[in-house]
């Protein structure tokens, strides 16, 4: 589905240096990796939002920057981009932000039955009562609401690839589980070919069918939760042991409440 070529990108100073990697269809990869090693960066070549000072990237085995304008706009309309703090247009109410993401002929229908139903539906897919919410304001909207609302947006249009960029930022433990399972459940249900970057290391291993790490500007690990959990790449361990080390507190944690509760 996603085919990434020697991919290079650079600001003053480099931060891709020759990526290469592949995404099969229907699949979740999330790419982990420390700040400012171009994670999103990456993510963001996928659809044309930066354009790689070398190599390309592929999408059903179409260019995404060595074609013409008219194959990369219906290639764009297979990508769904959930981004980071869901970016929602803070003066348009929900209906409105959702309906962004519909193609331009369809967007510009605004109050047509065909596209408030269009509207509707993505948000019931992400748990919103659409009577509820449709008028209202991004300022009126808790944290975990507005993630939601971005994710709606995202799928209003059925596309056949989801980028997410962070999805989690910000939100707290229950929330971001409530995300998650949204991700795990969109993917089951829609068969959509999913990358997600994402800090959270717990959270990638445990939905994905595959991790990439980046690392330095290169793809340091690529391969399976189980995988990266068992690898003796010290790098890869550094990521693996907080997971642990988040586990070990956890416990003591719930050690310490069940210690408080005896008489």
């Amino acid at each position: 589905m996603i085919e990434y070529i020697d991919v290079y990108k650079a600001f003053d100073v480099p931060v891709l240096t020759g990526v290469s990697l592949t995404v099969e269809t229907g699949e979740t990869l999330a790419i982990v990796g420390p700040s400012g090693t171009g994670k999103s960066m990456l993510l963001k070549t996928t659809n044309g939002l930066l354009v790689p000072d070398r190599g390309d990237v592929k999408i059903d085995g179409v260019s995404v920057y060595n074609s013409d304008g008219g194959t990369l706009d219906r290639t764009r309309r297979k990508v769904g981009y959930v981004f980071q703090y869901a970016a929602l247009f803070d003066s348009m109410n929900v209906y409105e932000n959702v309906m962004i993401g519909l193609p331009d002929a369809e967007a510009k229908r605004g109050r047509s039955t065909e596209v408030l139903e269009k509207v509707c539906s993505a948000l019931e897919d992400v748990n919103l009562d659409p009577a509820a919410i449709l008028r209202k304001l991004p300022s009126e909207l808790s944290g975990g609401m507005r993630k939601r609302v971005g994710l709606a947006r995202a799928i209003v249009g059925r596309p056949e690839i989801l980028l997410y960029d962070e999805p989690v930022t910000g939100l707290d433990p229950i929330n971001t589980a409530a995300i998650s399972r949204l991700i795990l459940e969109i993917r089951d249900r829609t068969h959509v070919t999913s990358i997600l970057v994402t800090h959270d290391i717990e959270q990638a291993l445990e939905i994905s069918d595959r991790v990439a790490l980046l690392n330095l500007g290169k793809l340091r690990f690529v391969g399976t939760p189980s995988g990266f959990r068992a690898s003796a790449d010290p790098v890869v361990r550094a990521f693996a042991d907080r997971r642990a080390a988040a586990e070990a507190a956890l416990q003591l944690v719930e050690k310490d409440d069940e210690t408080e509760e005896e008489p």
